[in-house]
């Protein structure tokens, strides 16, 4: 199993960024390269929305619609860490923020559904103010 710790949210002005980490501990340094990853969003009393998701290797990336060309996401397999630069903040991309680890890394892993994961961090929170 994974364990993951998010960090990085705050408070920034519209046009503003933040690069969130998110760090993976499990049994052995093996087990984070078997993992696709992902970021989610969620404010209160909406439905967990996908944000951008990277493959075990790092070969292919993922991003919702609303975040393209403005978020990047990108992994250290070495460090065991996750991250997701976020650029050009707007006040809709307030949130909390959590990362998630699935140990689904066949050809049917479908990134955009949380129930695909496995591990969840407990989440940082981003507010971009006006």
């Amino acid at each position: 199993q994974v364990q993951l710790v998010e960090s990085g949210g705050g408070l920034v002005q519209a046009g503003g960024s933040l690069r969130l980490s998110c760090v993976a501990s499990g049994r052995t340094f093996s087990d984070y390269l078997s993992y696709n990853m992902g970021w989610f969003r969620q404010t209160p009393g909406k439905e967990r929305e996908f944000v951008a998701a990277i493959s075990w290797s790092g070969g292919r990336t993922y991003y919702t619609d609303s975040v393209k060309g403005r978020f990047t996401i990108s992994r250290d397999n070495a460090k065991n860490t996750l991250y997701l630069q976020m650029n050009t903040l707007k006040p809709e991309d307030t949130a909390v923020y959590r990362c998630a680890a699935a140990a689904n890394i066949g050809s049917d892993f479908d990134y955009r559904y949380a129930q695909e994961y496995d591990a969840w961090g407990q989440g940082t929170q981003v507010t971009v103010s006006n």
